[in-house]
């Protein structure tokens, strides 16, 4: 089976997260909600990976972020890819009060209670990450 590893950050700001809508031009999971996620580069920590893709899709710079907790990586089945696995990274971050610019792999964001995240469609396994980050 194949592996790509990958980030998930999840940024909250008091008692609200921030999930964002992945945007039609992206390759995979197009139109469902998500965390602020990416491919780790060969060489590259998952932590420098998660911080990278929160200033590139989001705007917020380290120095506005603090890291709350990482969890164990995941092995997530990919149901877009036959024989194919994503190895997620979790992180889970405090940002209080950042404006939020976000970059064309994602057309829409939202803050809202860790319990409403079920009312949303979202890429495969998401509340799970996010629950190993609680």
């Amino acid at each position: 089976m194949r592996s790509t590893k990958i980030v998930t950050s999840f940024i909250k700001d008091n008692e609200k997260l921030l999930i964002l809508k992945r945007s039609e031009k992206v390759k995979s999971m197009k139109g469902l909600w998500a965390g602020i996620s990416g491919i780790i580069e060969s060489n590259e920590t998952p932590l420098r990976r998660a911080k990278v893709e929160i200033f590139e899709e989001v705007g917020i710079t380290e120095d506005k972020i603090t890291l709350i907790k990482s969890a164990q990586e995941m092995r997530i089945n990919s149901p877009q890819y036959e024989n194919h696995e994503w190895e997620v990274f979790p992180f889970l971050f405090e940002a209080n009060n950042q404006e939020i610019k976000l970059n064309w792999e994602n057309s829409e964001f939202k803050w809202i209670g860790i319990k409403e995240l079920e009312n949303y469609e979202t890429v495969p396994s998401l509340e799970k990450v996010l629950f190993n980050l609680l």
